[in-house]
């Protein structure tokens, strides 16, 4: 706790710092704001973090904003920073923010006006997501999510992402690497005996054992008997030659090698990273805390030093543009000769009282207010725009090459229904409704062309109109991840219960399905195709043709 008085022209202010929840701070607000009686109580709040500790319906990040792309990193961002400030409040035994809401209350019980100075927590997060580099973002995410769960699922969420790419990979280089048919067939009719042994073992096991462990001894079995028998003695090749074919065996097999090189990898980089100590929560780490130097652990500015640590620029837009924020706004305060006592987190006030004693240094306005690009190439667009030119030419020079429109429509027909299954497939098993589902797998052959569209978004706001939402879910949410109890599928069962939750989750698996479905098309699907007019040379000799015979009609219209 500290303050600092600083006086202009008719008005004066006051800055008192304070430890956002410290019990202390609490105390010594209200003693500065009964001492002083000023004529306004500045708060380092925003008008939605000021409405949810009223308990009132918060707006401060829009529910129909968490169906673009960047915002829902945004959303898990300023979930986790939330997160850590409810775990502080719990371990110091004060709600969080206790220090502003005892500022407010006080200046009312007193007849003092209250001014709400800090920028909008919307804007202030878009600023901070926008100014960071592509690493610094992928250290963030990954840090937040060592933050709340254990670093073998981390690893083994990676594992599977990684899987999913490297199979497709395979089948595609599989052949110079060695993995030809034969071994395709063979690694797929392991998957299919570990499938079948598998669905056996758990049945009968569920009859006396609880479903964790009856789910175990199926999977134990399945993959013994998949490995043994399908992998290491091809029991299952004649099956799978007979009855799915090799384009079947060529996708199931490099998918599956691919999966389980991934999760290995995964697997056990989580195991080290666990033995590391990584994504443990010490419960003496709280408890050793010095209040003192618990300095600014607002919703915003909890992992300020973090942040600053490796992305100076993202803790701009963090730090220093809301301490200009604030600077401008009790300027303007004392130049309308008011007498103010400014209540901010202490990691602020050393900034803004730089900018009180000399305001000639203050930022334009307009530079602190409003989205940011972040500057540099937008690339996400140029290759958007790329992407959705190529798809077109695509069609249109095998078109102008004078291939058959049965062939382009067949062709079109199975782009469609791989994005659409896929798409639609894991709505539904994020918990979409019918018609969400629906939407979502219709649109996204279209928004699989074009990265700057998502299918996600569609079905997310189709979800909308029937679940409502509401930030205010992340108390619940932080209540889920305090809870050290509960089995962990159970606890994903009720935070899928959360609407907000189920709403990210629905947005963001329907993407990822559809952008799965475009790599498994690109693959295994177009290669299928390209058969039937000579190949991918074949393909390659057709769209020059179509290209000489664009330009002919081209010059030929021109001329």
């Amino acid at each position: 706790m500290s303050d600092h008085g600083a006086s202009s022209g008719e008005g004066s202010i006051r800055v008192v710092g304070t430890a956002h929840v410290s019990a202390d701070s609490v105390r010594e607000v209200e003693d500065a704001i009964e001492t002083d009686r000023p004529d306004v109580v500045a708060v380092e709040l925003d008008e939605g973090r000021f409405r949810q500790m009223r308990g009132e319906t918060p707006d401060d990040i829009e529910p129909g904003d968490l169906l673009r792309g960047n915002t829902v990193f945004q959303f898990l961002a300023y979930w986790m920073l939330s997160y850590v400030q409810a775990r502080l409040g719990e371990q110091f035994d004060i709600e969080p923010g206790a220090d502003m809401m005892a500022a407010v209350e006080t200046a009312e019980d007193l007849g003092i006006d209250v001014a709400l100075v800090d920028r909008d927590i919307q804007t202030t997060i878009q600023r901070f997501w926008a100014r960071m580099g592509f690493l610094e973002k992928a250290r963030l995410v990954g840090g937040l999510a060592f933050g709340v769960t254990d670093a073998r699922g981390i690893g083994l969420a990676l594992g599977v992402a990684a899987g999913i790419i490297a199979g497709p990979l395979l089948g595609l280089f599989g052949p110079s690497l060695g993995l030809t048919l034969p071994v395709l067939t063979r690694i797929t009719g392991g998957v299919v005996l570990a499938l079948g042994v598998g669905f056996v073992a758990k049945t009968l096991a569920d009859a006396s054992l609880d479903p964790n462990d009856a789910l175990l001894a199926g999977a134990g079995a399945g993959v013994a008997v998949g490995l043994l028998g399908g992998v290491g003695l091809g029991l299952a090749d004649g099956v799978v030659s007979s009855y799915l074919g090799p384009f079947v065996a060529r996708v199931v097999g490099s998918l599956t090698l691919g999966l389980a090189g991934g999760v290995a990898v995964g697997l056990l980089g989580g195991v080290i990273a666990d033995r590391a100590g990584y994504g443990r929560v010490a419960t003496d780490d709280l408890d050793d805390v010095d209040l003192a130097d618990l300095t600014d652990a607002d919703v915003v500015s909890v992992m300020m030093e973090e942040f600053r640590s490796f992305s100076p620029a993202g803790a701009r837009a963090l730090i220093d543009e809301r301490d200009a924020y604030i600077a401008h706004e009790l300027v303007a305060l004392r130049e309308a000769g008011k007498d103010v006592v400014a209540v901010v987190g202490a990691g602020h006030r050393e900034g803004i009282e730089g900018y009180l004693a000399a305001p000639e240094t203050l930022p334009p306005w307009e530079s602190l207010v409003g989205t940011d690009s972040g500057g540099g190439v937008p690339w996400l667009k140029a290759v958007g725009i790329l992407v959705s030119v190529g798809f077109v030419a695509f069609f249109a020079l095998l078109a102008m090459a004078g291939v058959r429109d049965g062939f382009l429509l067949r062709l079109f027909a199975a782009w469609f229904v791989v994005n659409g299954v896929f798409a639609a497939g894991l709505a539904k098993l994020a918990g979409a409704r019918w018609s969400s589902t629906a939407v979502g797998g219709l649109v996204a052959w279209m928004t699989s062309i074009n990265p700057l569209l998502a299918p996600g978004w569609f079905t997310g706001y189709v979800e909308l109109r029937h679940t409502p939402v509401n930030v205010s879910d992340i108390g619940r949410l932080n209540e889920l991840l305090g809870d050290e109890e509960t089995p962990i599928r159970e606890l994903i069962g009720q935070m899928f219960d959360v609407p907000l939750f189920r709403l990210i989750m629905i947005v963001a698996m329907t993407n990822v399905g559809s952008m799965i479905a475009s790599l498994l098309f690109a693959v295994y699907v177009l290669p299928l195709f390209a058969t039937e007019i000579g190949g991918v040379g074949g393909v390659s000799r057709l769209m020059l043709e179509g290209a000489r015979n664009s330009a002919e009609l081209l010059w030929r219209t021109v001329a």
